[in-house]
């Protein structure tokens, strides 16, 4: 991915004045998006109500006039997820990544899980009380908008809602309260860490008006509810939390975790983030045998010929509804101690959620662990870069070790060249409907008394 360097630090815009820019952005673009993308939708449900309800909305307010629309599939090969400047588009229907461009049935459903929900819903409430009238205004979208769509990990990208530099003090706090309801020990310190590097990086190379640690946007989608879904989306450089709520259930997909450098010395303290999924990643891909490696191995380099960032990543920003076999070395050829190893890389991921929410989740991928293949480019050694995408019908993880970007010169190298460490991109999401709680949107809608 070909992140931009923002140039020369400038003095930041009113918060109103930005929102609204940001608005007719958002909204001209996707206007452009919709005339010029010719796409169908891709799901039939039942009745008109119930398609509005799960269809994309690019005011805010679902359309309870749409019509079903008739079943189909998305088009095109293998998303790229560079979510750069020449990538920042998405269809107009939501389908999800799929193997082959059908959506694999039954996976999810609404049930109890047992989660505890109640804390991030009275967080979340906390904090939307807390915004100003004009703040809350761009913030808080429906449970149906685009905006659960409209992310990206690229420093540029021109965002809604609201921003940490718009924030005072206690509405930083109450902000900070919501993700701590959310996120794990270890989820919360991951945030901070990528938010504290982004700022330390940026001053390094003299460029804090692009990098910084108060360029992370708050999004609100519908209200917080104990029985109306509803999410949040945290959404800056390096780092996208998106997380869905409906009653007990917990969807925390896609989320994009990153960093650029990994590893700097700030204040005196060496901070570094994103190394679980890296040592998991390589844990696993050296215990398998000669012959297992052959299979996993797609390539001994970590390149990309067609990208000159040496990115591999195929579900980022704007790749909603990729298309990707599977591929390389399936679950039911390990050992039971390879498949621990593997399911450790998904933790990594997982293990950011609350405890409950994670464990879970961590079920549901091991109930589907005969069916998940893994596929590996690059070296297998301690420092060397590589990428790795873990698939199975309810789960997708990437780690990518691209080339040195923007932030180079904060580690002493130059944007371009060899794939390194030091630079990580990684996803997580829940593939055949259910990333932002499409799936369990459309359920609740089809089957709630008050809905019909």
């Amino acid at each position: 991915m070909t992140e931009l360097d923002g140039g020369e630090p400038a003095a930041r815009e009113p918060q109103t004045a930005r929102s609204l820019r940001a608005h007719a952005n958002r909204r001209d673009f996707m206007r452009k998006v919709f005339f010029a993308s010719g796409a169908t939708a891709v799901v039939t449900m039942g009745g008109a109500g119930a398609w509005a309800a799960t269809a994309d909305d690019t005011t805010g307010t679902a359309d309870a006039t749409a019509s079903p629309a008739p079943s189909g599939a998305p088009s095109g090969g293998p998303g790229g997820g560079t979510g750069g400047p020449g990538n920042q588009s998405i269809t107009e229907d939501f389908f999800d990544l799929t193997t082959d461009g059908k959506r694999v049935d039954d996976l999810f459903t609404i049930h109890s899980t047992g989660v505890s929900t109640a804390p991030v819903s009275t967080a979340a409430k906390a904090f939307l009380a807390g915004l100003t009238d004009a703040q809350r205004t761009s913030t808080q979208f429906t449970v149906h908008s685009t905006e659960w769509r409209l992310w990206s990990n690229i420093d540029s990208y021109d965002r809604q809602g609201v921003s940490l530099a718009d924030l005072s003090d206690d509405q930083k706090a109450l902000g900070t309260a919501l993700l701590k309801a959310a996120l794990s020990a270890d989820g919360l310190e991951t945030t901070e860490k990528i938010r504290r590097i982004n700022q330390a990086a940026g001053e390094a190379i003299d460029n804090t008006g692009a990098f910084n640690e108060d360029a992370f946007y708050w999004t609100v989608m519908g209200t917080p509810s104990a029985d109306e879904p509803w999410g949040f989306q945290f959404d800056g450089h390096h780092l996208v939390v998106n997380y869905f709520v409906l009653g007990d259930q917990v969807v925390m997909s896609p989320c994009f975790w990153g960093s650029e450098p990994t590893s700097m010395e700030i204040d005196g303290e060496t901070v570094t983030v994103c190394h679980e999924e890296v040592v998991a990643s390589l844990a696993f891909i050296n215990s398998l045998t000669e012959a297992q490696q052959q299979v996993a191995i797609a390539s001994s380099t970590k390149s990309n010929e067609s990208n000159e960032s040496n990115e591999s990543m195929k579900a980022g920003a704007f790749s909603d509804n990729t298309v990707q076999a599977y591929e390389g070395l399936r679950g039911n050829a390990l050992t039971a101690a390879q498949k621990k190893k593997l399911l450790g890389i998904v933790q990594a991921f997982v293990g950011r959620a609350k405890a409950d929410a994670a464990e879970v989740r961590m079920a549901e991928v091991r109930k589907h662990i005969a069916d998940t293949y893994v596929t590996w480019a690059g070296g297998t050694g301690d420092e060397d870069a590589f990428y790795v995408r873990v698939h199975s019908p309810v789960v997708w993880v990437e780690v990518d070790c691209p080339s040195p970007g923007p932030l180079a010169g904060a580690y002493g190298a130059s944007q371009g060249g060899s794939p390194t460490q030091k630079h990580v991109h990684s996803v997580i999401r829940t593939p055949n409907g259910n990333d932002y709680g499409k799936e369990l949107i459309r359920q609740h809608y089809l089957t709630s008394p008050h809905h019909r």
